[in-house]
């Protein structure tokens, strides 16, 4: 299921030849010129800040360098603790992790909320924030750079946008005494802070989702409603910690940022242990899957080419992260029920078998499926592979297609074999195929088969 995630790969399924692109066939969706315009458009700015921010504070000098330094050492630390190694590829992401380092998060917005420590008056500015942020940025992002991650400017540039335009909008009417005369104190003071935390998430999430298009060239409107379905998980943990934080620290001082910052750091584990569990869990289905290519009824390495191939397919057809999940768990497991058969069929290809039959497997298939814990759609979807298309959900004509592709395009096909599967696929889409699930496939193909 998306600090944005580290970037997927994009792989190529085993067994496949990128073959030239179809005559007439669509052009993909892929990083380009475009892809490289959005980056800049949002790296130029973000450059640009910081080199105002950090010029200016350089020749204005440090105020208050005492809290400076306690919030710069807070957002490093957690930048160091929250950035983990890059995760496998083919994961999908656990939804409301996009934030790979929370606590980094809510101490830059922290500091950027923050009128009075320990009951005075602070004169930081935006400049200052912003220059402290991006300081303590660069040093948590060091070991990012020695293992090799990618790209670890992206959460920077993020959070210095974020980061500056939370302090815009509030340092200024702090320190002219504008927000005192237009909310002046008590319980409004709060929901201030927290709208305006809210209006720089949602900020944060258009960034995170035109980013993430740029970098992978998946459609925008799917990552955007994504970004913002995580939003209420750990984004409102972040945004709640910042105000704390800021509140906090006017009233007892610095004391309070470690004695507030525990329950977030708290929060983030247990998501890591989420993560891990969903991980295991992932593993667990796949070695599963495997033991129709153990037992001899399907080619080896069918399942993991047919759910990446699905996954990459429906993240281009806009399929949100959760119903990307259902399409890979029911993508590994659709050939289960041949093991039902007696003999197997030759190359696991099930479409010469009678309807009859195929519809017993299917369903036999449906009620392993069942009984492995996985959600009931999963099982749904493996169940209808026999039904005509046109009564299937749009998960289950994706796997019967990508299924298809593989069956044609083995190495039995020989050379030209998925260029030829693939024209097969549209001669096929008035009974067996959605041509609209035929092209997407071929857009996937014509990028070497992109996967999540």
């Amino acid at each position: 299921m998306s600090g944005a995630p580290a970037e997927p790969r994009r792989v190529r399924p085993p067994g496949h030849r990128v073959e030239p692109r179809a005559a007439g066939a669509p052009r993909p969706a892929a990083p380009g010129a475009s892809g490289s315009t959005v980056v800049a458009a949002v790296y130029a700015p973000a450059a640009a800040l910081a080199c105002w921010s950090l010029g200016r504070t350089l020749w204005d000098g440090l105020a208050e360098p005492g809290i400076a330094l306690a919030f710069g050492v807070l957002i490093t630390v957690g930048e160091l603790v929250g950035r983990g190694p890059a995760p496998a590829a083919g994961c999908a992401r656990v939804p409301g992790a996009r934030e790979g380092a929370p606590l980094a998060a809510a101490g830059a917005l922290a500091y950027a909320l923050l009128g009075e420590a320990g009951g005075r008056p602070t004169t930081h500015g935006v400049t200052q924030t912003v220059a402290v942020v991006l300081a303590a940025g660069l040093v948590g992002i060091v070991p990012q750079l020695a293992r090799g991650q990618g790209p670890v400017l992206d959460p920077l540039a993020r959070r210095v946008l974020t980061t500056g335009f939370a302090a815009t909008c509030f340092q200024p009417l702090y320190n002219t005494g504008t927000l005192g005369s237009w909310v002046a104190s008590g319980p409004v003071y709060p929901f201030f802070l927290i709208g305006l935390l809210a209006l720089t998430a949602l900020c944060d999430a258009v960034l995170v989702a035109a980013l993430a298009r740029a970098r992978t060239g998946w459609p925008y409107g799917p990552l955007l409603r994504d970004e913002l379905r995580a939003l209420p998980g750990i984004g409102s943990a972040i945004c709640a910690t910042g105000v704390v934080i800021s509140l906090a620290t006017a009233v007892a001082g610095l004391w309070a940022l470690p004695v507030f910052c525990l329950p977030l750091l708290l929060t983030q584990f247990a998501f890591r242990r989420f993560a891990a569990v969903r991980a295991t869990y992932r593993q667990t289905i796949a070695s599963l899957a495997r033991s129709t290519e153990i037992a001899g009824y399907t080619p080896h390495g069918h399942a993991r080419r047919v759910a990446a191939l699905s996954r990459a397919v429906g993240r281009e057809l806009g399929l949100n992260t959760p119903d990307l999940d259902v399409l890979e768990y029911a993508a590994l497991m659709h050939d289960i029920g041949q093991l039902s058969l007696l003999d197997p069929v030759p190359d696991g290809a099930t479409a010469p078998l009678p309807p009859a039959e195929q519809r017993r497997i299917a369903l036999l298939g449906g009620a392993v499926v069942r009984q492995t814990g996985v959600p009931a759609e999963v099982a749904v979807i493996v169940e209808r592979q026999a039904d005509p298309y046109r009564e299937q959900p749009v998960t289950a004509r994706i796997v019967r297609t990508v299924n298809a592709y593989d069956d044609l395009s083995g190495e039995s096909a020989g050379p030209g074999g998925p260029l030829r599967a693939l024209e097969q696929l549209r001669l096929s889409t008035a009974r067996d195929h959605e041509p609209r699930v035929v092209e997407a496939l071929a857009r996937v193909l014509a990028c070497g088969g992109r996967a999540v």
